[in-house]
């Protein structure tokens, strides 16, 4: 959606490295955002992006305008189903249909052979591979791994929000969920126990607000109780008014 940081710039070298030419689109997509004042927010830096996005040898930089994504409000959307009952889409209702049908009118338009898609966003990445297969559409969804800060917090383009004393605080919750990886390959097996650990352990200052702190299964993204197979720990926090996700795969025990 823009705001370009080295996260990106890994999607881009990844598919450089990996293909012939290169597509890149930037569009802040209205229809994925449940709260006004955070589609105002979000920032907008084409100028930027546009650079970044040629120095990494970008082939054509894709940059629509809401006009031309949406010439009418759409009646058509893409139903994304029970993949978005728990972790993000239970606290942003709508958000990810309104992903997935961008995604969808973007890969119609682009037809691109491969998509590239950072691992932060897992639910994302989930929804976006079941509406490739169910849709056949002929496109490989790349996961990238999470670029990270030297303190481990994920890069997002929100991080710029933050506040110093924020910007200290936030990797809190990549914290907690190394924590619960840690337990997990040393052989905890309750879920239930876990989440609730992981969500004490996290500090509370004022500035501090957990959404969510779950254990999914990886393709379904329904909470387990017990852990007997791969998982993916996820949480969402409030960092003042700014929101941060993170997520870690804990492969099989």
């Amino acid at each position: 959606m823009g705001a370009l940081h080295a996260g990106h710039a890994e999607l881009i070298r990844h598919a450089r490295r990996e293909c012939d030419a290169v597509i890149a689109s930037i569009f802040v997509n209205p229809l994925q955002f449940d709260r006004p004042d955070d589609l105002a927010r979000y920032p907008r830096t084409l100028d930027a992006d546009l650079a970044l996005c040629r120095d990494l040898g970008v082939d054509v930089v894709f940059t629509p305008a809401a006009s031309e994504i949406y010439p009418e409000a759409p009646e058509c959307t893409v139903d994304v189903g029970r993949l978005a009952d728990h972790l993000c889409g239970k606290y942003r209702p709508g958000h990810f249909r309104g992903v997935a049908t961008v995604v969808l009118k973007l890969f119609q338009i682009v037809q691109p052979e491969r998509a590239y898609f950072g691992e932060k966003d897992a639910q994302q990445v989930a929804i976006i591979r079941r509406m490739v297969t169910d849709f056949s559409i002929p496109v490989d969804i790349v996961e990238v791994p999470t670029v990270r800060e030297a303190d481990g917090l994920a890069m997002s383009s929100r991080n710029r929000h933050l506040s110093k004393a924020e910007r200290a605080a936030a990797p809190a919750l990549y914290r907690a969920l190394l924590d619960v990886q840690r337990k997990v390959l040393a052989g905890e097996r309750d879920a239930v126990a876990l989440k609730s650990a992981a969500a004490a352990a996290i500090p509370h200052p004022d500035m501090l607000k957990i959404e969510y702190f779950d254990i999914v299964d990886p393709h379904s993204l329904q909470p387990v109780d017990r852990i007997d197979g791969p998982v993916r720990a996820a949480g969402a926090m409030w960092v003042g008014p700014t929101r941060l996700i993170d997520t870690v795969l804990i492969p099989r025990p």
